[in-house]
């Protein structure tokens, strides 16, 4: 039986069931019509986000694969610097260059009025010292110590302040918080900054070690005896739970 003949059966049935039992019939074919509309609709929906789910798993174990393959490249050619660099400074009879991070926990604010200042479980720390914290590879803070106990103050805080250089000059500044940017103050007059120049730490405080970012320059203003910079910092948003010190 050809498919033509198929429809012009079912169409001729409905109108005979139609015209012999009225409008209760066709009440009820219209039911059985839209709960099949229905089950096709939901079936059709739950395929599409299963599909879409599929392909976001896919494309992030590809990524992921990705950046784990970046990850090892830059720790197998941090290493090799390492050695290359350990080994001059043996030949110069220098100690060698091994910088300690502790990873650390976020406890509470240290005042709930402001959310630049956190208190550390950080128990292997130097009370004279100040050291630097960093999150997910970039500057987030420094760390002091305050009735007696780790306290951290976030970029954001004005009183976190350490060493930075600007640019691939290597043009020197002081970095020090202002809300939700960093403000790097002391720039000779001489010297020039640009908007997007890239802001790293200069290690020479001893607060962080040389080469961690820091943020990118948005506006250079210049002031009465040196200029400044405003600079977006990498991180932002909420208090990370968990942070490395530089030791």
């Amino acid at each position: 039986m050809s498919s033509k003949l198929k429809f012009f059966l079912l169409i001729g049935a409905f109108v005979f069931v139609s015209l012999q039992y009225g409008a209760d019939a066709r009440k009820i074919v219209a039911q059985m019509t839209t709960a099949v509309t229905q089950g096709y609709l939901t079936t059709t929906q739950r395929a599409k986000e299963w599909i879409e789910e599929y392909i976001i798993q896919r494309d992030t174990i590809r990524q992921l694969r990705a950046k784990n393959s970046e990850l090892e490249r830059s720790a197998l050619l941090s290493i090799a610097f390492a050695g290359k660099l350990n080994a001059l400074l043996e030949e110069h009879e220098k100690s060698p260059y091994t910088p300690e991070l502790e990873l650390v926990q976020a406890l509470s604010y240290a005042n709930l009025s402001n959310y630049h200042r956190v208190w550390l479980d950080f128990d292997d720390y130097n009370s004279s010292k100040i050291y630097g914290l960093i999150h997910r590879g970039n500057t987030a803070g420094i760390v002091i110590f305050e009735n007696e106990k780790p306290l951290g103050l976030l970029q954001g805080d004005p009183k976190s302040i350490f060493s930075v250089s600007v640019g691939e000059e290597d043009i020197p500044g002081v970095a020090m918080g202002n809300n939700q940017y960093i403000t790097v103050k002391y720039i000779p007059m001489w010297m020039e900054p640009k908007v997007g120049d890239e802001v790293m730490t200069s290690g020479k405080d001893e607060i962080f070690f040389a080469g961690v970012p820091v943020g990118k320059v948005i506006e250079v203003i210049q002031e009465e005896s040196y200029q400044s910079a405003v600079v977006v910092p990498y991180t932002q948003g909420k208090v990370p739970m968990y942070m490395y010190v530089a030791k």
